[in-house]
């Protein structure tokens, strides 16, 4: 599914000549709330041109939690869309993990990436507010998280690149329960229940 993870700044192409305006913007404005972080980065082993819904993850390892940001939504490369106003599908991902020693797991990434094929296969555009019930604990692991909800990330928030305005949608994992209480009131309102919106399968365990 993805390349071996380095800790290092991403890479988007091997030939240092291809305009990634869109890829650097992204990084930049990154960077900004994670001075002197490299991040770690992984990349499918295709990307989106050649069939893949994202070029690459990058997770940023912050005080409280481990923060991903994808890379491929938007227009990362060359503008090819038809609306100089937006890159792209106009998002890209990102979540927050309870910290972890060492490396960021891996089960977020795959996470990350399922979410994108919805997009970049099926036309599926996510946006603020927005919920989706998976059918399944996230990534198939021990917990009652088995929905995710979507937010603009309170820290990055949105954009405008070369390639036009992107948000950053921040997606939280969710329980049943939690779900049922959105459809009630909002999504908004509950996800202001969980502290620092950060996605820990722990916190609801099956």
């Amino acid at each position: 599914m993805f390349g071996k993870g380095k800790k290092k700044s991403p890479t988007p192409a091997p030939d240092a000549d291809i305009p990634a305006a869109g890829w650097d913007a992204i990084t930049e404005h990154v960077d900004r709330f994670y001075p002197g972080i490299a991040p770690f980065h992984m990349a499918p082993a295709r990307g989106v041109a050649l069939g893949d819904a994202l070029d690459g993850i990058s997770a940023y390892r912050g005080a409280d939690f481990w923060h991903l940001v994808t890379y491929g939504l938007t227009e990362v490369f060359a503008k090819e869309s038809d609306d100089p106003n937006v890159s792209g599908w106009g998002y890209e991902f990102t979540m927050r993990i309870a910290p972890t020693e060492g490396d960021p797991p891996q089960w977020p990434f795959g996470l990350l990436l399922s979410l994108a094929r919805l997009t970049q296969a099926e036309g599926r555009v996510f946006g603020q507010g927005h919920r989706l019930q998976t059918g399944h604990p996230l990534a198939g692991l021990p917990t009652r998280l088995t929905a995710v909800a979507f937010t603009l990330d309170p820290l990055l928030g949105a954009i405008d690149t070369p390639n036009g305005r992107m948000e950053f949608l921040l997606v939280v994992g969710i329980t049943q329960d939690e779900l049922n209480r959105m459809k009630a009131s909002s999504t908004a309102e509950v996800l202001e229940q969980i502290t620092g919106l950060i996605t820990d399968p722990a916190r609801a365990p099956a």
